[in-house]
Parts: C-alpha cells; sequence; structure tokens
C-alpha cells in the first residue's frame, strides 16, 4: 500500500472518527441540556402605572432575584463589567482561550491562582447550576455547560442571565437588587463608583457585603477602577475621582408600597411574575409617609385608610389600606377600603344637590336649625346646640343635623338611594329596614372605596366614574343619567369649597366634607378638586368607640396633607355652567327665601300651601343657549311649591308632557324673547320672560 494511500485512509478515518465525536457530543448535549428552567424563577413584582416597582416578593427559597435585562442598566456600568470580566464575551463560544492560557501559565510560575479564567457565559452556568465543591470535574462541567449555553442563548440572553442572578451578599441576587438595596435606586442611571462596586461584588459576595465589611467593598472597587480597561471603559480622570467617593454600609429595604393591593394582586393571578396596576409610585409614597405619620399621633388600636382616584379616568392612583400593615396591634393586614362602615355626614352633600336641582332652595334660602321631631324620629346636632335660623349655605358647611333631615325628609331617601344607584354604590342597610331619614346622618354602611366613587360625580358634573380596583378591573364613565344635574353640583362645590380648612392647613383649592359616625367610631374626610378625589377614613378596624374622634379634627388634616404630600398639582374646580348663579337672598323668589314644610310634607308659606314659582330661570334673565352659533342647547326649568302634576308652556305652547318632578327641560325653537308659564294640579300658575342668547 503506497504513501498517499495509507494517508487518504488515515484522513478518512479522522473524519470519520471527528464525525462521530461530534455526532456524540451534540448527542450528549442534547441528552444533558444545561437546566436553563432555573433562570426563570425571579421574584414578583407589583409594578405602577409607569412600570416603577412597588414591590417585590422573595422567591420561595428567600432570594431577592428581580428580572433584569441590560436595557434596565447603565449603559456604562455594562461596559465596565465586560471590561473587567470578559473582554472577549461577544467573540468567544463560552470559553476564552486565551484566558484559559493566561490563567494556567500564571499557577504554574506561581504557583497560586493569580486571576481567573471564568468568561461570564462560564458564570452564568454555575449560577443556575452550582455546586458546592470546586474540583476539577466541576470546572470541566462548567466549561462544558457554557458551550452549551452559547449554543442555545445569544449573548443578549446569557448577558440578562448575569445581569439577574448575580449573587451580592445575603439573599440579594441580580444588579437591580443590589442597587436598590445599597444606592436605593433602579440601576437605569449609576455613577462611576456605583458601577464600580457592583462590578466587584459577586466575586466574593460575602466577604465584600458593604454593610458588613467595608474595608474590603473598598478594596474591591478600587481594583475594579484600577484596572487599564475599566479606566478606559469610563474616560479619563473618572477612575481617580470615583475612589474617593464613599461606599453606603447599610443594605436599605426593598420598596414594599401599596402591600394590600400588592397582596391582592399576587392571590388572583400567582403565576404572573409582573402585575401592572394604575397607581403612580410618587402618589402612594406621599400618602404612605402620610399614614405613618398619622399613625403615630393617632394612639394605639387606632388604624386610618385613604384613597385617592382620577375622577374622569376611574383610575385609583393612590390606595392606602391601613396604618400599617405589619401592625398587629392596629389589625394591620385588614384593609379599611374595603370594609363597610357608618358614613356620618358624608352622604349630605347629596342631600343637598337632590334639594337644589329640584328647586326646593337656593344657597341663600333661610332653613330653620331647631329641635324636629319626624314621626319619632328626633335629629341632633354633633355638639348638641342649635343654630336657629341660617342659610342653606351655612347648614351644609357647618353640617348641621336638623337642616339635612329636613332636605331628606322633602327629597325622599329612596330618591337619594336611586341617585346613588346611578353612581353603582348601593349602601348596605340595617337588616329588615326600608330605606329612612338616618341615611342622612351615616345610617348605612359604605366603604371608602364606593364613597370616593360617589363624589367622583361631584368633581365631574354630576357624572359618575366606576373605579378600578387598581389591578385588572376596568374603570371608566358610568352610563346612563347622570348623579346630579350640572347647577346642582356647582352649588354643592361653590358651598363645600368654602369650608375652611382644618387648623395649620393651607387652602388648596379643594371642596371637602367631614364627617363622625354615631359614638365615636368613623372619622371621614372627603375632598375633590376638577380632577382627584380623596378619601380619608380613620378609627378602629373592631368598630371600636375612641371619645374624641371627628371627621374635621382627625380625618379632615389628614386629608389635606395627603393632597399636599401626593405630588398632584391642584386641578381648578369645574367652571360654573349655564344657569349657575348665587343669587342674594333679597333676590330670591318669596317661596326659596324660607325652606318650610308641613305636617304632610308640602311646602308652605305663610301658613298655606305655596304656589308654583319658577326659581329658574328667574324674571328678565338673558340666558346663553349657543343660539349665535346655530344649535341651541336645552333649557333647565325649575320651580318650587304648588302642587303635581304640573303643565309648562313656552311661549302658549304646552311642553309635551305633564311631570311630577318640580325640574323640566324646555329646547327653545330660536333665540330672543320667551314667555315661561307653569301651571300646578290646583290650577295656579306662574311666568316669567327671558331673553335666549
Amino acid at each position: 500500500m503506497g504513501l498517499w494511500r495509507k494517508f487518504a485512509i488515515g484522513s478518512a478515518a479522522g473524519v470519520v472518527l471527528a464525525g462521530a465525536g461530534l455526532l456524540a457530543l451534540d448527542a450528549a448535549d442534547r441528552a444533558y441540556p444545561p437546566p436553563l428552567e432555573k433562570a426563570d424563577v425571579v421574584s414578583a413584582e407589583v409594578l405602577d402605572a409607569d412600570g416603577q416597582l412597588l414591590r417585590a416578593f422573595a422567591t420561595s427559597e428567600g432570594r431577592w432575584r428581580l428580572k433584569t435585562s441590560a436595557a434596565d442598566v447603565d449603559p456604562q456600568f455594562l461596559r465596565m463589567l465586560i471590561a473587567y470580566e470578559d473582554q472577549r464575551f461577544y467573540s468567544h463560544r463560552g470559553v476564552d482561550p486565551w484566558a484559559l492560557g493566561r490563567a494556567s501559565l500564571q499557577f504554574v510560575s506561581n504557583g497560586r491562582i493569580v486571576s481567573g479564567a471564568s468568561t461570564l457565559s462560564m458564570q452564568v452556568a454555575r449560577l443556575i447550576e452550582p455546586r458546592p465543591e470546586r474540583t476539577l470535574s466541576a470546572k470541566l462541567l462548567q466549561l462544558a455547560r457554557a458551550m452549551q449555553i452559547e449554543r442555545r442563548l445569544s449573548k443578549e440572553q446569557i448577558l440578562d442571565l448575569y445581569l439577574t442572578h448575580a449573587p451580592y451578599g445575603g439573599n440579594l441576587e441580580g444588579v437591580r437588587a443590589a442597587s436598590l438595596a445599597y444606592f436605593g435606586k433602579e440601576p437605569r442611571r449609576l455613577t462611576v463608583a456605583e458601577a464600580a462596586l457592583l462590578v466587584a461584588l459577586p466575586q466574593l459576595p460575602e466577604r465584600r457585603r458593604p454593610d458588613r465589611n467595608l474595608k474590603a467593598a473598598e478594596e474591591a472597587r478600587r481594583r475594579v477602577l484600577d484596572r487599564v480597561a475599566v479606566a478606559e471603559a469610563v474616560g479619563d480622570g473618572e477612575a481617580e475621582r470615583a475612589e474617593g467617593v464613599a461606599i453606603p454600609s447599610r443594605r436599605m429595604q426593598l420598596p414594599a408600597l401599596a402591600a394590600h393591593l400588592a397582596e391582592t394582586a399576587i392571590r388572583k393571578q400567582p403565576a404572573v411574575l409582573k402585575h401592572r396596576t394604575t397607581l403612580k409610585k410618587q402618589v402612594q409614597q406621599g400618602l404612605e409617609s402620610v399614614a405613618r405619620a398619622a399613625a403615630m399621633k393617632l394612639g394605639p388600636k387606632l388604624s386610618l385608610a385613604m384613597v385617592m382616584a382620577d375622577a374622569q379616568t376611574g383610575e385609583i392612583v393612590g390606595e392606602v389600606g391601613s396604618a400599617d400593615y405589619f401592625d398587629t396591634s392596629r389589625s394591620g393586614w385588614i384593609d379599611m377600603t374595603r370594609v363597610n362602615r357608618s358614613p356620618g355626614s358624608t352622604l349630605k352633600p347629596f342631600i343637598y344637590g337632590l334639594a337644589f336641582e329640584q328647586g326646593l332652595v337656593s344657597q341663600e334660602t333661610i332653613i330653620e336649625d331647631r329641635p324636629a321631631d319626624f314621626f319619632g324620629y328626633r335629629p341632633r346636632n354633633f355638639d348638641m346646640s342649635y343654630q336657629g335660623d341660617v342659610t342653606v349655605r351655612e347648614a351644609l358647611q357647618l353640617s348641621l343635623n336638623v337642616p339635612a333631615v329636613k332636605l331628606l325628609d322633602a327629597v325622599g331617601p329612596s330618591r337619594l338611594l336611586v341617585r346613588f344607584r346611578r353612581a353603582e354604590v348601593r349602601p348596605a342597610l340595617p337588616p329588615n329596614e326600608t330605606p329612612g331619614l338616618a341615611i342622612g346622618l351615616g345610617g348605612v354602611g359604605v366603604t371608602l372605596k364606593d364613597l370616593v366613587q360617589l363624589y367622583t360625580a361631584l368633581a365631574n358634573r354630576g357624572q359618575p366614574t366606576r373605579l378600578g380596583d387598581g389591578i385588572t378591573g376596568v374603570p371608566g364613565k358610568i352610563d346612563g343619567e347622570p348623579m346630579l344635574e350640572p347647577v346642582a353640583v356647582w352649588n354643592v362645590a361653590d358651598i363645600l369649597s368654602g369650608v375652611i380648612p382644618p387648623a395649620g392647613a393651607a387652602q388648596r383649592g379643594i371642596a371637602y366634607k367631614t364627617g363622625t359616625s354615631y359614638g365615636y367610631r368613623d372619622a371621614w374626610s372627603v375632598g375633590y378638586d376638577g380632577r382627584y378625589v380623596l378619601g380619608v377614613w380613620v378609627g378602629r378596624p373592631d368598630n371600636g368607640a375612641v371619645p374624641g374622634l371627628t371627621g374635621y379634627g382627625t380625618a379632615a388634616p389628614i386629608l389635606f396633607e395627603g393632597f399636599a404630600k401626593s405630588g398632584i398639582a391642584t386641578t381648578p374646580l369645574p367652571r360654573p355652567p349655564a344657569g349657575a348663579v348665587r343669587i342674594a337672598q333679597s333676590e330670591l323668589p318669596i317661596s326659596q327665601r324660607r325652606f318650610a314644610l308641613n305636617a304632610s310634607g308640602l311646602l308652605v308659606a305663610s301658613g298655606r300651601e305655596a304656589a308654583p314659582q319658577i326659581v329658574y330661570p328667574p324674571e328678565g334673565a338673558h340666558i346663553d343657549l349657543g343660539a349665535k352659533g346655530g344649535d341651541l342647547s336645552p333649557l333647565q326649568l325649575k320651580l318650587q311649591g304648588g302642587r303635581a302634576p304640573f303643565r309648562w308652556l313656552a311661549n302658549g305652547r304646552p311642553l309635551p308632557d305633564l311631570s311630577r318632578r318640580r325640574t323640566q327641560q324646555w329646547l327653545p325653537d330660536g333665540g330672543g324673547y320667551s314667555k315661561l308659564t307653569v301651571i300646578d294640579s290646583a290650577g295656579r300658575a306662574a311666568s316669567v320672560g327671558v331673553f335666549i342668547d
């Protein structure tokens, strides 16, 4: 056999053996893949509406391991990491032969390990498949796993795994967890000094923990900054300046905001790793800081709850379920935003709104605040005193009980509950009881969330908004009739915005109402501007009495502080709608100058049943309904007195239907002067002349 033939046969055999070897390696690779599924075990996160971290949950083995990608980290940190750990990361296939050769030569020359040869891929292999022993076989397996990982993942994916799993001491894993724990911030923007420390810690995380061994951490950071490749990556002189920056010596708590909402999110979707909420982190931090400060002053066993919502969208932007989730003495685990409690006087604005809407009163109408008996029900004021004759405006601002019950008696408790249903709120009535006058003073059960939902109507010209649950619930405008007419809503806001702020609080341009339940069990305050509604509840979760607890003295200061610390700029209250005006008492129709009811519940004037009186529009009024623009808007008509049903006439022509309500809408044919007349069932009539512009 010739030499050439032997060479050819040998070469062919070598190729076959090499091919067989490659096939064997490929089969082994497929049979024993790297355990990449372990890399998917990360901490669950609850995020705000903008994706900022509100709270993280440790993994089942107690690790803080936040999923991290290169996009989450400062680019300069990535350059420093690769320059220090694996300069040929983007060119090798998992193992760097040059680094292996250098490390071997240094070991032979010095008799000890001078520098390592681990690539980032090898480190990822060790992190997802840790082995306690440091043997040659363990190192060889790590080399093999690194090459297996390189076959399956891109460089970007491998880098993301390192950023997620790198150890930083204790139960901290990953760059995000370390940055939050040591610097109190996400790693998107890092100084050179911060980035160098995060590069240095993973090699010996327990020995170099800055909260345990500050000197070792400083020395490790210095070695990173002294590396030539790192100095070139950060720029001229930056490494030297970074060496003089102090290293934090304590570990901070990871964000733990919105405890109740976060727990709810995890319970609803336990398999989801990232839960997006409608909360705003800045608002949530502000409200929780107010809650913590207030809890220190409240005393033992008292808790508090706060809900802040966008009245236009229905999104909850801040929610505090208790004074302290972990305080068992306050039953902090109970989410008091979802518990039915007596709302005290916080429902009174809606009673007054109905009275305004039906034309029963105006702001300057006189109403009596004297002892009264409503078929055995005798309401008394909070301070047990009476003011005598007051205006409706004063009665609501002072939260007087007797005038509120008189108005509720006139508009009807059932009608009030119907309006609440328009806002998709159904207060809890006592068992086997029909709606009664006690509703006006808190004789129902309402949650703080539902109360805020009711108040969205006052911030939205009468149109209520459905609140979401902060997680998956769909918020939005509620279809159907408005809860109250815009003019009535404006009157309520005009009155409530004039209530004096609590002592020490600055006027913020908000309208607000307070309430205290019977027996000093609940203190409430709800306020709103033109966009946001904030509700506050204070009390004992066990419904115990708290002497001295009041809405104005206890809850209102928290409300104003909450608005201030939320970081949200005040939105002006809505402008007055057409027809909204505060009329002086001397200019009111005679029937609206004083509110009174006879035993049958009919309005009376001068000792007899009052004749009908048109209270809006007033005589001679010029009303802008858009006549110059073409399409006219309807005009709201209101009357007081008289006996239903009522027939309205415009310029001598009757409107289509009889009405039992004291309000009616009329759409003029055009601009100019018009005569409006109303006739009650007794044949009595009233008329006004108006100009439609």
